[in-house]
């Protein structure tokens, strides 16, 4: 028989928080990200209101586009503010052996989804002004649904500057992944020939 775990209790309390700003949900929800099945809720609230704790630098979580996001917020204030968005199905508490650690849920997970693809849609911005394609690399092994809504984006654009951004991603990457830049390259052609 197996030895028992003594998994690590905690206990929810959003102080009564009825409701967070849009913007507030989206930010915890992108800090949320670097630590997904790793990281709790403590070390979220670390990242949110910018502490120099130790383990926030190890992991370079202070790299985070949401890193003191809450800054001039109490500790215990941010802690409610990451306690309602679990209470309201953004995020949700599994174990890890026997630390609670985060996760998205799948309402979650769109948001997370829709924030990120807009950050790589900036990269891939700059990229098609520095003519650095070697950024294309970092996009490889990127989870699916992201890396789809991402390339959605790009076509719903119609301009035709992401074709060569998009023509050397298309080099490296895996043949599903591969088609889809082929029809959003031919998509965005073809936008860019109405537009002549």
């Amino acid at each position: 028989m197996g030895k028992k775990v003594n998994r690590v209790s905690y206990r929810l309390d959003s102080k009564g928080i009825k409701s967070l700003p849009v913007e507030d949900i989206r930010a915890i929800i992108r800090g949320a990200d670097e630590m997904i099945m790793s990281g709790g809720r403590n070390l979220l609230v670390k990242v949110l209101k910018g502490s120099k704790a130790k383990k926030v630098l190890e992991l370079q979580l202070d790299q985070s586009p949401v890193y003191g996001y809450f800054k001039e917020v109490k500790t215990e204030d941010i802690l409610a503010k990451v306690d309602w968005c679990i209470e309201n199905h953004f995020l949700r508490i599994v174990y890890d052996y026997r630390l609670p650690v985060i996760e998205y849920t799948p309402k979650g997970w769109e948001i997370e989804k829709d924030i990120y693809s807009d950050e790589l849609l900036e990269k891939i911005n700059e990229v098609c002004f520095t003519k650095k394609y070697d950024f294309v690399l970092k996009l490889k092994d990127r989870n699916r649904e992201l890396v789809m809504l991402l390339l959605e984006k790009i076509e719903a654009s119609e301009n035709s500057q992401y074709i060569p951004v998009l023509e050397a991603w298309k080099e490296i990457e895996y043949k599903k992944v591969a088609k889809r830049i082929n029809s959003v390259i031919r998509s965005l052609e073809a936008s860019s020939g109405k537009k002549m």
